[in-house]
């Protein structure tokens, strides 16, 4: 006997922002104050060493979030191909990006003292598995029969389907171009602040990412 069969929901964007940027830049910033003012340097005079310890204690900083709606579907056959069944699964997930701020030493830094510029390369941006909320999943079966084993088979194909989707989706060039600014962002804050209070003024933050082959 089929399963109750669920409406199809309707269509939404592919993704959208989770991380409020505004909010997040101004935590991260006085993060960056708060670090500054416990692990500065002895010698003041090095901003790349006022630079460094601005990074120091965060590891892993999550950049930018998206949320995904995979659209997947799966078959099974059974009994020497007399029964059939078919499974399509919307499943929300999100991907986390991030950067691993502990790559970032002095080898990525650079100071010039007379263009009052300090310049960082970030490692690439990471992508996190995805996040599947398979509590809030919606399904649609189709079938004559349906085994308890097809059912479980259908949704754990399904389930490694969505990942591999949300995955790929994630890796667009315009998510991930947002995710990049994000990023450069809060670098930006997050040195420009210590670096004032350390007595430099303002000082040009320019920040570049590896594999970002983007202009601008």
């Amino acid at each position: 006997m089929d399963d109750p069969v669920r409406a199809a929901p309707p269509a939404r964007p592919p993704a959208r922002a989770a991380l409020p940027w505004l909010l997040f830049a101004a935590a991260l910033t006085l993060a960056g104050v708060f670090a500054w003012k416990l692990f500065r340097p002895a010698d003041v005079g090095d901003p790349i060493a006022t630079g460094i310890v601005s990074f120091e204690k965060m590891d892993k900083l999550t950049v930018f979030s998206a949320q995904l709606a995979p659209v997947v579907a799966s078959n099974d056959s059974r009994l020497f191909g007399l029964v059939n069944s078919r499974q399509v699964a919307v499943i929300p997930a999100r991907v986390d990006y991030s950067i691993d701020l502990s790559q970032v030493g002095r080898s990525r830094m650079s100071w010039n003292a007379e263009a009052h510029t300090l310049s960082v390369r970030l490692p690439a941006i990471a992508l996190s598995r995805p996040d599947l909320d398979e509590a809030h999943a919606q399904y649609l079966r189709e079938g004559v029969w349906i085994t308890r084993d097809a059912q479980d088979k259908l949704t754990r194909d399904n389930t490694m389907l969505a990942e591999q989707q949300a995955i790929a989706s994630a890796q667009q060039p315009a998510l991930m171009d947002l995710a990049r600014t994000a990023a450069k962002d809060a670098a930006q804050q997050n040195l420009s602040i210590p670096l004032k209070v350390a007595g430099y003024g303002d000082v040009k933050v320019l920040v570049t990412i590896d594999g970002d082959t983007s202009k601008g």
